[in-house]
């Protein structure tokens, strides 16, 4: 880990899609990582996106240009176009909305099966882990069926409660460790 200080320069910004079902909590997320506190949001119709410089945590100084790609049903069919060539992908789940896991599952399947993400590292961020109720991140990973994801797609699940902003550090470090990865393999691969 001594290394990450050095490869920060390598890449000024990373491309990073936030996806998710409606409500699960996506634009939370991006404005409690842009302002470090809790903005009042309202339904994404279309996209948000905002450039941050991440400031805690082991990524703290990288710059990411987030995507936060609203969840509708209607606008689901335009997530291949935001999360082609990325760096990474957020896919941010409600644990507490249990009816809706079945079609949070499909929906992020057929993300990740796209070619062009084939291999791009995953954070998924298991929301609202504070109510009651809430799902914990083993049974959030056993109803997304990700250990049958691409055994090229690298995941974490990271339990986070976006309002207060637990979690969401945690998860960013983790995700910049599997880009780091990817892409330590890819110039390897070239070689």
């Amino acid at each position: 880990m001594g290394n990450i200080s050095s490869n920060i320069s390598a890449f000024q910004s990373l491309h990073i899609v936030m996806l998710g079902l409606d409500s699960a909590g996506k634009t939370t997320v991006l404005y409690r990582l842009k302002f470090n506190e809790f903005v009042n949001t309202v339904p994404t119709i279309g996209f948000n996106t905002e450039k941050i410089k991440l400031s805690n945590g082991t990524a703290k100084g990288i710059s990411c240009h987030f995507w936060d790609v609203g969840g509708q049903e209607k606008l689901r069919p335009l997530w291949k176009s935001y999360s082609r060539c990325t760096d990474g992908i957020i896919y941010v789940v409600d644990s507490v909305d249990v009816d809706r896991l079945e079609e949070a599952k499909t929906e992020l399947h057929k993300v990740t099966k796209f070619a062009e993400n084939q291999g791009t590292p995953l954070l998924v961020i298991a929301n609202k882990q504070d109510l009651p109720k809430s799902l914990p991140v083993t049974e959030i990973e056993k109803q997304l069926a990700l250990p049958e994801l691409s055994p090229s797609t690298t995941y974490h699940v990271q339990p986070a409660c976006a309002i207060i902003g637990e979690g969401l550090t945690e998860g960013m470090d983790k995700l910049y460790e599997m880009i780091l990865k990817r892409r330590k393999s890819l110039k390897q691969k070239k070689k």
